[in-house]
């Protein structure tokens, strides 16, 4: 991994953190997409992680694509020629989704500041959204003249409505953390002195349950999205197939039985 996304651990819980606050953590070059996408694929790796949080350091979550790049024509964003654009998105920023398509892991934006363009698209890629008080919103690609090239037109209608996203993507405007709360972009609001405890506390609660169970709930969640009920009642089926064979199913099902706290051991 690079020096853009450094991770930390408490028990079952990863700490995914942006680490170049001097640039507000924008994203410009393939080494920040790289490194995010190695982090996500870590987490898949390892079965001792259960939940994950991923935040900002400084004042900033992401504050989206580096301009000074797009100008220069360097980085992730325009190359020479439209058709080098083109291909440049598919190996750069595009990965970035597509990481988080294939993550098992539960995931929480602890959002800590502003995150904006591609800021945005990454905390609504996250599972759940806890924003700090000062915490500001914007999907502002119509504001450079662009539309959003890392899937954006794709994942914030899945958070917002689609009503909202097309107000959002079409006036660019920037929302305030109450408007955030008030149209489901976050859960919830915290002080910036309690945003990583309240993000813990929720993560510890999601990690306490069956890991490979969880996993198993995650992945059936997120491919729901995208399918027929019929697909989707298949899926369960085979899915709870398995789960039923677990010895954490067992060992749940006895600790109910017997009055008492289950201890899962991930089998």
């Amino acid at each position: 991994m690079g020096d853009f996304v450094s991770i930390a651990r408490r028990e079952r819980v990863a700490i995914l953190t942006f680490d170049r606050p001097e640039k507000l953590n924008a994203i410009g070059e393939h080494a920040d997409c790289d490194d995010l996408v190695t982090a996500l694929e870590s987490l898949n790796a390892d079965p001792s992680v259960s939940a994950a949080i991923l935040t900002g350091a400084g004042r900033a979550f992401s504050a989206g694509g580096n301009l000074q790049g797009m100008k220069d024509r360097n980085g992730i964003g325009p190359l020479d020629s439209p058709a080098a654009t083109r291909a440049n998105y598919r190996r750069g920023i595009q990965r970035i989704p597509r990481a988080f398509a294939a993550l098992e892991v539960p995931i929480i934006a602890a959002v800590n500041g502003h995150a904006i363009g591609v800021g945005c698209d990454i905390a609504c890629l996250c599972d759940m959204r806890i924003a700090a008080d000062g915490a500001k919103f914007a999907a502002s690609f119509i504001k450079m003249g662009l539309v959003p090239g890392d899937g954006g037109a794709w994942i914030l209608p899945r958070v917002v409505g689609f009503a909202k996203a097309a107000e959002m993507l079409f006036t660019g405007d920037t929302l305030t953390v109450a408007e955030a709360l008030d149209c489901g972009l976050v859960s919830r609001v915290a002080s910036a002195d309690t945003l990583m405890d309240e993000a813990m506390a929720l993560a510890q609660r999601i990690a306490a349950n069956p890991p490979k169970t969880l996993r198993m709930a995650k992945r059936l969640l997120v491919d729901a999205q995208n399918m027929r009920l019929d697909e989707v009642l298949e899926l369960s089926a085979a899915m709870q197939s398995l789960a039923h064979e677990t010895a954490d199913h067992a060992e749940a099902v006895d600790a109910f039985l017997e009055k008492r706290s289950p201890v899962f051991t991930g089998n």
